[in-house]
Protein backbone atom coordinates (compact mmCIF):
# COMPACT_ATOMS: atom_id res chain seq x y z
CA UNK A 1 0.00 0.00 0.00
CA UNK A 2 2.67 2.39 0.85
CA UNK A 3 4.17 3.98 -1.61
CA UNK A 4 22.96 7.84 3.34
CA UNK A 5 25.26 8.30 1.17
CA UNK A 6 26.69 6.66 -1.74
CA UNK A 7 30.56 6.55 -1.44
CA UNK A 8 31.43 4.86 -5.08
CA UNK A 9 31.46 8.62 -6.48
CA UNK A 10 31.97 7.53 -10.10
CA UNK A 11 29.46 7.01 -12.91
CA UNK A 12 31.07 4.90 -14.98
CA UNK A 13 29.28 1.23 -14.70
CA UNK A 14 26.64 -0.16 -13.36
CA UNK A 15 28.59 -2.24 -10.68
CA UNK A 16 29.27 0.72 -8.88
CA UNK A 17 26.19 1.95 -8.75
CA UNK A 18 24.47 -1.37 -7.53
CA UNK A 19 27.00 -1.81 -4.87
CA UNK A 20 26.58 1.55 -3.28
CA UNK A 21 22.35 1.25 -3.57
CA UNK A 22 22.20 -2.24 -2.59
CA UNK A 23 25.58 -3.47 -1.20
CA UNK A 24 24.79 -2.03 2.28
CA UNK A 25 25.11 -4.73 5.49
CA UNK A 26 21.87 -6.53 4.35
CA UNK A 27 22.58 -9.32 6.70
CA UNK A 28 25.52 -10.55 9.01
CA UNK A 29 26.15 -13.52 6.84
CA UNK A 30 26.93 -11.86 3.52
CA UNK A 31 29.03 -9.06 5.36
CA UNK A 32 31.08 -12.05 6.94
CA UNK A 33 31.50 -14.19 3.87
CA UNK A 34 32.54 -10.54 1.75
CA UNK A 35 35.12 -9.50 4.48
CA UNK A 36 36.71 -13.11 4.14
CA UNK A 37 37.08 -12.86 0.40
CA UNK A 38 37.99 -9.10 0.40
CA UNK A 39 41.88 -8.82 0.43
CA UNK A 40 43.93 -5.23 0.75
CA UNK A 41 47.23 -5.58 -0.61
CA UNK A 42 48.99 -7.29 -3.26
CA UNK A 43 51.80 -9.61 -2.70
CA UNK A 44 54.13 -6.89 -2.25
CA UNK A 45 51.86 -5.16 0.59
CA UNK A 46 50.64 -2.22 -1.66
CA UNK A 47 47.33 -1.13 -1.78
CA UNK A 48 46.87 -1.03 -5.62
CA UNK A 49 43.49 -0.33 -8.01
CA UNK A 50 44.51 -3.11 -10.42
CA UNK A 51 47.30 -5.81 -9.64
CA UNK A 52 49.00 -5.86 -13.09
CA UNK A 53 52.91 -5.98 -14.08
CA UNK A 54 52.54 -3.76 -17.18
CA UNK A 55 49.60 -1.35 -17.15
CA UNK A 56 50.99 0.43 -20.55
CA UNK A 57 49.80 -3.14 -22.31
CA UNK A 58 46.40 -2.12 -21.22
CA UNK A 59 46.33 1.70 -21.41
CA UNK A 60 47.92 4.80 -22.40
CA UNK A 61 46.96 7.00 -19.92
CA UNK A 62 45.70 10.52 -20.99
CA UNK A 63 45.89 14.26 -20.47
CA UNK A 64 45.61 14.01 -16.06
CA UNK A 65 47.64 17.61 -15.27
CA UNK A 66 46.27 21.21 -16.32
CA UNK A 67 43.04 20.58 -16.55
CA UNK A 68 40.48 23.13 -17.13
CA UNK A 69 36.35 22.57 -15.99
CA UNK A 70 33.66 24.72 -15.91
CA UNK A 71 31.04 24.04 -12.73
CA UNK A 72 27.99 25.84 -11.62
CA UNK A 73 28.94 28.39 -7.95
CA UNK A 74 29.45 26.70 -4.79
CA UNK A 75 26.36 26.34 -2.65
CA UNK A 76 26.02 28.80 0.02
CA UNK A 77 23.57 27.30 2.84
CA UNK A 78 21.36 29.90 4.02
CA UNK A 79 19.28 30.33 7.07
CA UNK A 80 15.83 29.67 5.61
CA UNK A 81 17.94 26.26 4.15
CA UNK A 82 18.61 25.51 7.74
CA UNK A 83 15.00 26.15 8.97
CA UNK A 84 14.03 23.90 6.02
CA UNK A 85 16.27 20.92 7.10
CA UNK A 86 15.54 21.34 11.02
CA UNK A 87 11.67 21.18 9.75
CA UNK A 88 12.15 17.79 7.83
CA UNK A 89 14.33 16.25 10.74
CA UNK A 90 11.14 17.12 12.88
CA UNK A 91 8.53 16.09 11.27
CA UNK A 92 10.76 12.63 10.32
CA UNK A 93 13.42 11.68 12.70
CA UNK A 94 12.27 12.91 16.55
CA UNK A 95 9.31 11.21 18.38
CA UNK A 96 6.06 13.21 17.64
CA UNK A 97 4.17 14.70 20.05
CA UNK A 98 0.31 13.97 20.66
CA UNK A 99 -2.16 16.57 20.25
CA UNK A 100 -4.24 16.78 23.09
CA UNK A 101 -6.61 19.95 22.25
CA UNK A 102 -9.94 18.64 20.44
CA UNK A 103 -9.00 19.67 16.89
CA UNK A 104 -8.99 18.09 13.50
CA UNK A 105 -6.22 16.40 11.17
CA UNK A 106 -4.04 18.94 9.94
CA UNK A 107 -1.43 18.43 7.49
CA UNK A 108 2.27 17.58 8.44
CA UNK A 109 0.52 16.02 11.61
CA UNK A 110 0.96 12.26 12.07
CA UNK A 111 -2.05 10.08 12.73
CA UNK A 112 -1.90 6.47 14.09
CA UNK A 113 -4.98 4.57 12.05
CA UNK A 114 -6.44 1.62 11.20
CA UNK A 115 -7.62 1.07 7.74
CA UNK A 116 -9.47 -1.99 5.89
CA UNK A 117 -10.16 -1.96 2.06
CA UNK A 118 -12.39 -3.02 0.01
CA UNK A 119 -12.68 -3.55 -3.85
CA UNK A 120 -16.50 -4.73 -5.27
CA UNK A 121 -17.54 -5.00 -1.11
CA UNK A 122 -14.65 -7.61 -0.65
CA UNK A 123 -11.48 -6.41 1.41
CA UNK A 124 -8.25 -6.68 -0.69
CA UNK A 125 -4.91 -8.49 0.34
CA UNK A 126 -2.49 -5.93 1.71
CA UNK A 127 -5.07 -3.56 1.90
CA UNK A 128 -5.37 -3.18 5.71
CA UNK A 129 -3.82 -2.72 8.77
CA UNK A 130 -3.83 -2.01 12.43
CA UNK A 131 -2.20 1.06 14.37
CA UNK A 132 -0.22 2.19 11.24
CA UNK A 133 1.20 5.85 11.78
CA UNK A 134 0.70 8.12 8.95
CA UNK A 135 2.37 11.47 8.10
CA UNK A 136 -0.17 13.23 6.18
CA UNK A 137 1.32 15.29 3.02
CA UNK A 138 4.10 12.61 2.73
CA UNK A 139 2.69 10.71 -0.01
CA UNK A 140 2.66 7.58 1.17
CA UNK A 141 -0.86 6.47 0.23
CA UNK A 142 -2.35 6.43 -2.43
CA UNK A 143 -3.72 10.00 -3.80
CA UNK A 144 -6.59 11.19 -2.06
CA UNK A 145 -6.29 9.20 0.97
CA UNK A 146 -4.10 11.32 3.52
CA UNK A 147 -5.97 14.21 2.20
CA UNK A 148 -9.07 12.74 2.93
CA UNK A 149 -8.23 12.46 6.33
CA UNK A 150 -7.69 16.38 7.08
CA UNK A 151 -10.75 18.20 9.44
CA UNK A 152 -11.71 14.66 10.77
CA UNK A 153 -10.90 14.23 14.55
CA UNK A 154 -9.67 11.19 16.50
CA UNK A 155 -11.79 8.63 17.08
CA UNK A 156 -13.86 9.20 13.91
CA UNK A 157 -14.32 6.73 11.19
CA UNK A 158 -13.91 8.14 7.77
CA UNK A 159 -14.78 5.97 4.64
CA UNK A 160 -12.86 7.06 1.87
CA UNK A 161 -13.75 6.39 -2.19
CA UNK A 162 -10.98 6.37 -4.16
CA UNK A 163 -9.20 5.27 -7.25
CA UNK A 164 -5.64 3.10 -7.84
CA UNK A 165 -3.43 5.51 -9.96
CA UNK A 166 -2.89 3.78 -13.93
CA UNK A 167 0.76 2.76 -13.14
CA UNK A 168 0.24 1.43 -9.62
CA UNK A 169 2.92 -0.88 -9.09
CA UNK A 170 0.48 -4.10 -8.26
CA UNK A 171 -0.54 -4.15 -11.87
CA UNK A 172 -4.25 -6.17 -10.73
CA UNK A 173 -5.05 -2.98 -8.78
CA UNK A 174 -4.25 -0.60 -11.45
CA UNK A 175 -6.87 1.85 -12.11
CA UNK A 176 -9.31 0.42 -10.03
CA UNK A 177 -12.12 1.88 -7.99
CA UNK A 178 -11.60 0.80 -3.96
CA UNK A 179 -13.09 2.32 -0.60
CA UNK A 180 -11.05 2.32 2.16
CA UNK A 181 -12.98 2.32 6.11
CA UNK A 182 -10.50 4.57 8.58
CA UNK A 183 -10.49 5.15 12.00
CA UNK A 184 -8.29 7.30 13.67
CA UNK A 185 -6.83 6.81 16.83
CA UNK A 186 -4.37 9.74 17.50
CA UNK A 187 -3.19 12.61 16.22
CA UNK A 188 0.29 14.17 17.08
CA UNK A 189 2.04 17.11 16.37
CA UNK A 190 6.09 17.62 15.06
CA UNK A 191 7.56 18.65 18.77
CA UNK A 192 8.16 22.80 19.36
CA UNK A 193 11.56 23.61 18.30
CA UNK A 194 12.58 25.32 21.70
CA UNK A 195 15.86 25.66 23.81
CA UNK A 196 14.35 22.50 26.28
CA UNK A 197 13.63 20.27 23.87
CA UNK A 198 17.06 20.99 22.13
CA UNK A 199 18.98 20.11 25.45
CA UNK A 200 16.97 17.17 26.00
CA UNK A 201 17.21 15.76 22.49
CA UNK A 202 20.87 17.22 21.00
CA UNK A 203 24.35 17.59 21.63
CA UNK A 204 22.88 21.30 22.39
CA UNK A 205 21.43 23.96 25.01
CA UNK A 206 19.52 26.29 22.37
CA UNK A 207 17.64 26.80 19.87
CA UNK A 208 20.68 29.11 18.58
CA UNK A 209 23.53 26.54 18.55
CA UNK A 210 21.40 23.81 17.57
CA UNK A 211 20.58 26.24 14.47
CA UNK A 212 24.37 27.36 13.99
CA UNK A 213 26.07 23.83 14.07
CA UNK A 214 22.82 22.63 11.25
CA UNK A 215 24.09 24.99 9.18
CA UNK A 216 28.21 24.41 9.55
CA UNK A 217 27.31 20.56 8.96
CA UNK A 218 25.19 21.15 5.81
CA UNK A 219 28.02 23.54 4.47
CA UNK A 220 30.37 20.79 4.55
CA UNK A 221 28.26 18.74 2.83
CA UNK A 222 27.19 21.01 0.50
CA UNK A 223 31.11 21.65 -0.38
CA UNK A 224 32.03 17.93 -0.10
CA UNK A 225 29.43 17.43 -2.51
CA UNK A 226 30.99 20.35 -5.04
CA UNK A 227 34.30 19.00 -4.70
CA UNK A 228 32.63 15.11 -5.59
CA UNK A 229 31.13 16.81 -8.68
CA UNK A 230 34.48 18.76 -9.62
CA UNK A 231 36.44 15.44 -9.40
CA UNK A 232 34.39 13.24 -11.30
CA UNK A 233 33.95 15.49 -14.06
CA UNK A 234 38.12 16.11 -14.45
CA UNK A 235 38.12 12.30 -14.00
CA UNK A 236 35.80 12.24 -16.81
CA UNK A 237 38.34 13.89 -18.79
CA UNK A 238 41.17 12.15 -18.16
CA UNK A 239 38.81 8.71 -19.00
CA UNK A 240 38.22 10.32 -22.54
CA UNK A 241 41.85 10.75 -23.05
CA UNK A 242 42.70 7.43 -22.11
CA UNK A 243 43.69 5.00 -24.87
CA UNK A 244 42.11 1.29 -23.79
CA UNK A 245 44.25 -1.02 -25.76
CA UNK A 246 43.24 -4.39 -23.55
CA UNK A 247 41.82 -5.04 -20.26
CA UNK A 248 43.32 -8.13 -18.17
CA UNK A 249 42.15 -11.04 -18.57
CA UNK A 250 41.73 -12.53 -14.82
CA UNK A 251 40.11 -9.02 -14.03
CA UNK A 252 37.79 -8.89 -16.71
CA UNK A 253 36.56 -12.28 -15.76
CA UNK A 254 36.25 -11.82 -12.32
CA UNK A 255 34.72 -8.26 -12.78
CA UNK A 256 32.07 -9.62 -15.05
CA UNK A 257 31.24 -12.28 -12.43
CA UNK A 258 30.56 -9.43 -9.85
CA UNK A 259 28.48 -7.17 -12.33
CA UNK A 260 26.37 -10.29 -12.68
CA UNK A 261 26.22 -11.05 -8.86
CA UNK A 262 25.17 -7.32 -8.08
CA UNK A 263 22.62 -7.07 -11.02
CA UNK A 264 20.70 -9.86 -9.53
CA UNK A 265 20.60 -8.52 -5.89
CA UNK A 266 19.64 -5.32 -7.34
CA UNK A 267 17.10 -6.85 -9.62
CA UNK A 268 15.77 -9.04 -6.46
CA UNK A 269 15.66 -6.16 -4.45
CA UNK A 270 13.76 -3.61 -6.60
CA UNK A 271 11.72 -6.01 -8.86
CA UNK A 272 11.61 -9.00 -7.15
CA UNK A 273 12.93 -11.11 -9.53
CA UNK A 274 16.17 -13.06 -10.05
CA UNK A 275 18.44 -11.30 -13.17
CA UNK A 276 17.86 -14.90 -14.83
CA UNK A 277 14.04 -14.60 -15.03
CA UNK A 278 14.58 -10.97 -16.09
CA UNK A 279 16.49 -12.20 -19.02
CA UNK A 280 14.24 -15.44 -19.55
CA UNK A 281 11.01 -12.71 -19.51
CA UNK A 282 13.22 -10.46 -22.20
CA UNK A 283 14.18 -12.50 -24.40
CA UNK A 284 17.97 -11.83 -24.10
CA UNK A 285 20.02 -14.38 -25.79
CA UNK A 286 22.87 -15.73 -24.16
CA UNK A 287 25.21 -13.84 -26.52
CA UNK A 288 23.86 -10.52 -25.87
CA UNK A 289 23.60 -10.91 -22.48
CA UNK A 290 27.33 -11.70 -22.61
CA UNK A 291 28.27 -8.70 -24.67
CA UNK A 292 26.38 -6.25 -22.58
CA UNK A 293 28.77 -8.34 -19.52
CA UNK A 294 31.20 -7.11 -20.67
CA UNK A 295 30.70 -3.88 -21.98
CA UNK A 296 29.41 -3.18 -18.37
CA UNK A 297 33.03 -4.70 -16.88
CA UNK A 298 34.89 -3.00 -19.17
CA UNK A 299 33.39 0.56 -18.20
CA UNK A 300 33.83 -0.24 -14.34
CA UNK A 301 37.63 -1.99 -15.03
CA UNK A 302 38.47 1.76 -17.07
CA UNK A 303 37.88 3.59 -13.61
CA UNK A 304 40.16 1.29 -11.72
CA UNK A 305 43.20 1.17 -14.50
CA UNK A 306 43.05 4.84 -14.99
CA UNK A 307 43.43 5.62 -11.51
CA UNK A 308 46.65 2.93 -11.49
CA UNK A 309 47.60 5.05 -14.02
CA UNK A 310 47.79 8.04 -12.59
CA UNK A 311 49.16 7.06 -9.10
CA UNK A 312 51.65 5.17 -10.87
CA UNK A 313 52.40 8.44 -13.30
CA UNK A 314 52.83 9.75 -9.55
CA UNK A 315 55.15 7.56 -8.29
CA UNK A 316 52.33 6.92 -5.11
CA UNK A 317 52.61 3.57 -3.40
CA UNK A 318 50.16 2.95 -0.87
CA UNK A 319 51.36 0.78 1.92
CA UNK A 320 47.91 -0.34 4.43
CA UNK A 321 49.49 2.53 6.50
CA UNK A 322 48.68 4.86 3.96
CA UNK A 323 46.11 3.54 3.40
CA UNK A 324 44.49 3.53 6.26
CA UNK A 325 45.11 7.52 6.60
CA UNK A 326 43.41 7.85 3.54
CA UNK A 327 40.20 5.71 4.34
CA UNK A 328 39.93 8.14 8.01
CA UNK A 329 40.20 11.52 5.12
CA UNK A 330 37.69 9.80 3.10
CA UNK A 331 35.11 9.05 5.22
CA UNK A 332 35.04 12.50 6.32
CA UNK A 333 34.79 13.63 2.97
CA UNK A 334 31.88 11.22 2.74
CA UNK A 335 30.26 12.10 5.68
CA UNK A 336 30.86 9.67 8.15
CA UNK A 337 32.60 10.43 11.80
CA UNK A 338 35.22 7.62 11.10
CA UNK A 339 36.41 5.10 8.94
CA UNK A 340 35.20 2.79 11.41
CA UNK A 341 31.99 3.79 11.01
CA UNK A 342 31.66 4.21 7.33
CA UNK A 343 33.08 0.61 6.53
CA UNK A 344 30.81 -0.94 8.95
CA UNK A 345 27.95 0.61 6.78
CA UNK A 346 29.28 -1.48 3.64
CA UNK A 347 29.11 -5.15 3.52
CA UNK A 348 31.64 -5.31 0.73
CA UNK A 349 34.32 -3.39 1.63
CA UNK A 350 36.18 -3.54 -1.89
CA UNK A 351 33.72 -0.71 -2.79
CA UNK A 352 35.46 1.75 0.00
CA UNK A 353 38.96 0.34 -0.88
CA UNK A 354 38.23 1.84 -5.27
CA UNK A 355 36.65 5.14 -3.44
CA UNK A 356 39.47 6.00 -1.61
CA UNK A 357 42.11 5.08 -4.53
CA UNK A 358 39.88 7.14 -6.70
CA UNK A 359 39.88 10.21 -4.57
CA UNK A 360 43.53 9.94 -4.47
CA UNK A 361 43.96 10.02 -7.69
CA UNK A 362 41.72 12.68 -8.19
CA UNK A 363 43.60 14.71 -5.38
CA UNK A 364 46.58 14.89 -7.98
CA UNK A 365 44.34 15.70 -10.56
CA UNK A 366 43.18 18.69 -8.33
CA UNK A 367 46.71 20.43 -7.76
CA UNK A 368 46.88 21.33 -11.20
CA UNK A 369 43.13 21.79 -12.32
CA UNK A 370 40.88 25.25 -13.24
CA UNK A 371 37.50 24.82 -12.24
CA UNK A 372 35.57 27.99 -13.75
CA UNK A 373 32.65 29.03 -12.62
CA UNK A 374 29.67 29.75 -15.29
CA UNK A 375 26.99 31.50 -14.27
CA UNK A 376 23.55 30.16 -13.82
CA UNK A 377 21.08 30.13 -16.61
CA UNK A 378 17.85 31.72 -16.26
CA UNK A 379 15.70 28.60 -14.56
CA UNK A 380 18.55 26.86 -13.01
CA UNK A 381 17.73 25.66 -9.48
Amino acid sequence: MKKKMVILLLTLGILGMAAGCGDKKADTDKKEETAEEFVLTNDDGKVVAVDVENLEDYITLGEYKNLTVEERPKTEISDEDVDSSIHYMLLNQYEQVEVTEDRAVQKEDTVNIDYTGYMDGEEFEGGSATGDDLLIGSGSFISGFEDGLIGHKKGEEVTLDLTFPEDYQNEEMQGKAVQFKVKINKISQAPELIDEWVAANTDYKTVEEYKAAQKELMQKSADADYESQVKSDLFSLVVDDTEFKDYPEDLLKDTKEKVREQLDSMYQAQVGISLDDYIKQQGISEEDEDKALTEQAQNYLKQNLVVQGILNAEGIEMTEKDYEEEVEKFAQLSGFPDAKTMQSYYSDQSVIKESVLWNRACDVLMETATVNVKEAETGDE
